[in-house]
């Protein structure tokens, strides 16, 4: 699914989304704004690689925060639905992980989770993908185009 396919999608159906990324810095709402006519489906994006901004911008409970992890399912869900809520969008994503080349809180480079919010609730996955801090970044931007592209057809 490319960002082209998930625009045209979008303005079919008269849907916005909007984005919370951390790993990726923006690189999803870039993605899609690179599309001509994005402004019609594309609301906006809060980056929020500082813990304290994902509860500050995106209003993702601390004490979630606390039990699961920054790098959780639960906590790219928040990141979504507050993507979602700030912007006004249909669809919010929230992306969270570790692009690397570090371990962060335990966990390996090229973990990731990557949710997304809409009408119905929010669905998210946790990835490991292979590769330098900019082969991780680039697969999760594609894995959120493939996810959001899913949402509307389940």
């Amino acid at each position: 699914m490319t960002a082209d396919d998930v625009v045209a999608a979008l303005a079919t159906r008269h849907e916005t989304v909007a984005t919370c990324e951390s790993l990726t810095g923006g690189l999803v709402v870039a993605e899609l704004t690179s599309v001509p006519g994005s402004s019609a489906v594309v609301r906006g994006g809060l980056v929020t690689y500082a813990t304290d901004l994902k509860t500050s911008l995106a209003a993702v409970p601390p004490d979630l925060i606390a039990a699961y992890g920054v790098v959780s399912r639960p906590v790219a869900e928040a990141m979504a639905e507050g993507a979602r809520a700030a912007c006004g969008a249909t669809w919010g994503i929230g992306l969270t992980g570790v692009a690397g080349p570090d371990p962060v809180d335990g966990l390996a480079p090229g973990t990731v989770c990557i949710a997304v919010a809409g009408p119905a609730g929010a669905r998210s996955v946790q990835e490991l993908f292979a590769g330098d801090r900019s082969a991780v970044r680039a697969q999760t931007v594609e894995r959120a185009l493939v996810l959001l592209s899913g949402a509307w057809t389940r």
